[in-house]
């Protein structure tokens, strides 16, 4: 089943033209920036590709702003990382729903801190429930490793099950979310860790490196036999 999103309201009501500037405060601690680093530098690379076609817009620590009045209120802080699909890839200052053709967020994951954990489970949640109808909500504790999921049903949020390697489905990313030695990772849908570009080229030197040591032994080989590797 694919959740979609409702279409925003007031929708034909003019809201102005304005560049406004995320109002996020900074992230607490070097655990929850490293993370919320971690979540887009790995998305970005899984897909490198869809950049192409520029679809997709992903933010961490950024204002969404739903409403003018919100803006002068400042009764709102902005999700630590969110996804929106089908829209421009480019730069932003800020999220503006009315300037995006009413779209939210298909995935937010908040990052819990001691200060805000109450709000990102009860405030937070409600609002992303019932005015984003955001598909997908996730929530993560960089220092204990709280993780919970929940998805979009009949207009309200209903947990997502994990598997039976405590992976947690995302129909939005096509990507399982789990964590992984204290880290919130993704995962395909094998349940096999997508690595970071950095793990890619550390991976891809120990595979050059286990392959000449194999060709070294195949060589060492032919050559007891007498047999130089070199004419074959």
């Amino acid at each position: 089943m694919t959740v979609t999103q409702d279409t925003a309201p007031d929708l034909d009501v003019l809201f102005p033209i304005v560049n406004i500037e995320s109002d996020e405060p900074p992230l607490e601690s070097s655990l929850h920036l490293e993370q919320m680093l971690l979540l887009i530098k790995c998305l970005n690379w899984w897909w490198q590709d869809l950049i192409k076609f520029n679809n997709y817009f992903i933010a961490g620590n950024m204002s969404i702003y739903y409403s003018p009045q919100q803006i002068k209120t400042k009764d709102f802080r902005g999700p630590d990382f969110f996804l929106v699909l089908d829209t421009e890839n480019r730069p932003r200052d800020s999220w503006v729903v009315w300037q995006e053709g009413g779209k939210y967020p298909n995935l937010i994951i908040e990052l819990l801190y001691p200060s805000t954990a109450t709000d990102d489970r009860t405030v937070k949640k409600q609002i992303y429930q019932d005015i984003f109808r955001t598909p997908e909500y996730f929530w993560f504790d960089p220092k204990t490793s709280e993780f919970a999921g929940f998805i979009l049903l009949g207009g309200t949020y209903q947990p997502i099950e994990p598997n039976p390697q405590s992976l947690l489905w995302s129909q939005q990313l096509d990507l399982y979310l789990g964590v992984h030695e204290g880290k919130l990772r993704y995962f395909t849908a094998e349940c096999q860790l997508i690595m970071t570009p950095e793990e890619y080229g550390i991976q891809a030197k120990e595979d050059a490196k286990q392959e000449k040591q194999r060709a070294e032994r195949l060589a060492a080989k032919l050559r007891e036999l007498n047999i130089d590797p070199d004419s074959l």
